[in-house]
């Protein structure tokens, strides 16, 4: 099948092909996805950089010749812009660059200039990366289906800062819940384990980062940081728990 780029900013991805439908995701500049269907109006993509699967407007797709299937540079700032020529866009935290060198992207088969600061190296402590990158996003809003701090989901939050630590994890807080090995008690661990919370029927339904002196980095209503123990979120703004943990995860 042939594949695609995102050639705006920030595009919604439906579960069905309709304005009205649920925004289930969000693609961002420069990520390219595999078409797997088509109609005359919208596609159904399957993305690259998680499997992920959901309908875009074929207005918002732009033909692709050079999939990133390698890990590619994104954009950690908040004030790059990229002229296309016919448009200038507005480039969100986390997008791609694609075959970025020499201050220029590959775009359409040509090089075009472009200034951004990116993830140019994902060396160092996994809790000093997390630190330089969360900050845009706290405060963020809670939005279903974001990724960016715009508004941002839970599992949003936690894929997009591990991508740009170059790991990259799938899309929804359950399907991240199967990725890297157990740990037994909170008080074993780390920073930038991820742990996870369930609904009363026992389905884990939120994530969030482990961030030193147990603390934890998640978006609920915003993106927030609050005290973790082995009982789960504790929200000193309610005097209550607002999630229950159970599990904690590494991923390596």
């Amino acid at each position: 099948m042939d594949h695609v780029i995102c050639p705006l900013s920030i595009v919604p991805v439906r579960k069905e092909p309709s304005d009205r439908a649920e925004m289930t995701s969000q693609w961002l500049f420069g990520e390219t996805a595999e078409v797997l269907d088509r109609t005359e109006k919208w596609s159904r993509l399957q993305f690259d950089h998680d499997g992920y699967e959901g309908w875009v407007d074929n207005k918002q797709i732009a033909e692709c010749t050079t999939p990133n299937f390698d890990p590619d540079l994104r954009v950690i700032d908040l004030t790059s812009i990229v002229d296309l020529g016919d448009r200038q866009v507005l480039l969100p935290y986390g997008a791609v660059l694609p075959f970025y060198q020499q201050g220029s992207i590959l775009w359409q088969d040509r090089r075009v200039p472009v200034n951004a600061v990116t993830n140019v190296s994902a060396d160092g402590e996994r809790a000093d990366l997390i630190d330089a990158y969360m900050h845009p996003f706290l405060g963020a809003p809670y939005l279903w289906g974001g990724r960016t701090p715009t508004g941002v989901d839970c599992s949003g939050l936690t894929q997009m800062l591990f991508m740009l630590m170059g790991i990259y994890l799938p899309r929804d807080a359950y399907q991240q819940a199967e990725e890297g090995d157990p740990v037994e008690l909170v008080d074993l661990a780390e920073p930038g384990d991820l742990a996870f919370f369930d609904n009363a029927e026992g389905r884990i339904t939120h994530v969030g980062i482990v961030l030193p002196e147990r603390r934890i980095l998640h978006a609920s209503g915003r993106v927030r940081i609050d005290a973790l123990d082995q009982e789960g979120i504790f929200d000193a703004e309610q005097g209550k728990y607002s999630h229950k943990l159970r599990l904690v995860k590494r991923v390596l």
